[in-house]
């Protein structure tokens, strides 16, 4: 089997799936913009391949063209990053590789309206919305649905360029002062928690692994006003969301994926949606979670999702060991500018051994990620919002 993987060096942990395919006896083929890559991944990879820009695809057709040329057929290709899922379906395209979306299959993947479609035949309500193409329209979706609303890139990734409307007077700056030249999207406010349902599915669509993040504070607040990120992963997936999930999956036609798909549980009855307590679809992503939750899962399940991700893609199947225990996985960044009272080492004396990984996240993904992190693991929820507590002051 040819595998080329698509940035295998960033985020960094993603060379470990690299790792597994070699290990299941895969032709792992590498295409990056670095001139230096770790031994991991070289010891990893039978050849990489390095572009000036990943971006450019014309760069990106003659390494894909160069692999095929030298190791035959090309069987996938994949990079598990949002940012690429469409170049990914372009050259599955232009190649004939038929294990993931096409170019004409992406859209569903990646546009927030395509999405509601999908949703609506899964049986999953989602928030109204309109198209925002002029001010009257917007007016008129808002007399509907009153203030606040959330306008966003129709085709976005995390929460860049998205923004909570309160009042007319935000209303007329966002259509006669900031308003975008790409495609946006106005959707009603879901008063809810946002929550995820995680796994790697099979080529029948049913998931292999499953995991259920939480995310107290919106990615949206934390974006526009660079607060400090707390998240975690849960002990187990509740019933409901595993059932609403399992519905999701089926009507995007996920087939042989990492997914991360985002729902609203309400936190109060809203009209035409649902009572407290209801799940309504948010977006998909067809890819791993964002930063490095992929490890926050497998320390919570006590498992290796690159493995599982590995014999989905070899065998179709998980052979790990699911029975192992389960743990809340916390994860908590601070900012650089901030002062805590509770220093770093504060921290690492207090919570040293439940603490499973640590460090200073990229400027890139610093801005929904936060600065210097720490990942913890905890056997109630009461000693992870102590750790919580902690670590915000």
């Amino acid at each position: 089997m040819n595998f080329i993987y698509v940035s295998p060096t960033f985020p960094h942990i993603y060379s470990r799936f690299c790792k597994e395919l070699k290990n299941r006896g895969v032709n792992v083929l590498g295409i990056g913009e670095d001139y230096n890559i770790s031994e991991e991944l070289a010891s990893s990879l039978t050849e990489y391949y390095r572009v000036n820009s990943l971006s450019n695809y014309d760069d990106m057709y003659k390494a894909v063209a160069y692999f095929a040329s030298k190791y035959g057929k090309i069987d996938y290709i994949e990079s598990n990053n949002e940012y690429w899922l469409e170049q990914d379906a372009r050259l599955r395209t232009d190649f004939n590789v038929n294990t993931g979306k096409k170019i004409d299959e992406i859209n569903f993947f990646k546009s927030k309206e395509a999405m509601k479609t999908c949703y609506k035949n899964g049986g999953v309500k989602t928030a109204r919305y309109i198209i925002p193409t002029t001010f009257e329209k917007g007016k008129e979706f808002v007399e509907e649905v009153g203030y606040p609303v959330i306008v966003k890139p129709d085709n976005g990734v995390g929460a860049y360029a998205t923004y909570k409307i309160h009042n007319e007077e935000e209303l007329k700056k966002f259509y006669f002062e900031n308003f975008p030249n790409i495609k946006y999207i106005m959707e009603e406010f879901i008063n809810g928690d946002l929550i995820s349902f995680d796994g790697v599915c099979s080529s029948t669509g049913d998931p292999l692994f499953m995991s259920n993040e939480v995310f107290p504070t919106p990615i949206m607040e934390i974006v526009n006003n660079d607060l400090d990120v707390f998240y975690y992963s849960n002990k187990d997936v509740p019933s409901d969301l595993e059932e609403v999930g399992r519905r999701t999956l089926k009507a995007f036609g996920a087939k042989s994926r990492y997914f991360h798909l985002e729902f609203f549980r309400l936190k109060e009855a809203k009209k035409g949606l649902g009572e407290v307590g209801d799940l309504i679809g948010l977006e998909v992503n067809m890819r791993c979670p964002g930063g490095y939750t992929p490890d926050m899962l497998n320390f919570a399940h006590s498992v290796s999702s690159y493995a599982i991700w590995a014999d989905m893609i070899v065998y179709d199947n998980n052979y790990q060991d699911m029975n192992k225990k389960n743990y809340y996985c916390a994860y908590y960044a601070r900012r650089f500018w901030r002062y805590y009272s509770h220093s770093y080492q504060d921290i690492m004396n207090k919570y040293g051994n439940r603490i499973v990984d640590k460090g200073d996240m990229p400027y890139i993904l610093s801005g929904a990620m936060g600065n210097q992190y720490f990942v913890g693991i905890f056997e109630t929820y009461e000693e992870m919002m102590e750790f919580k507590e902690f670590c915000s002051k």
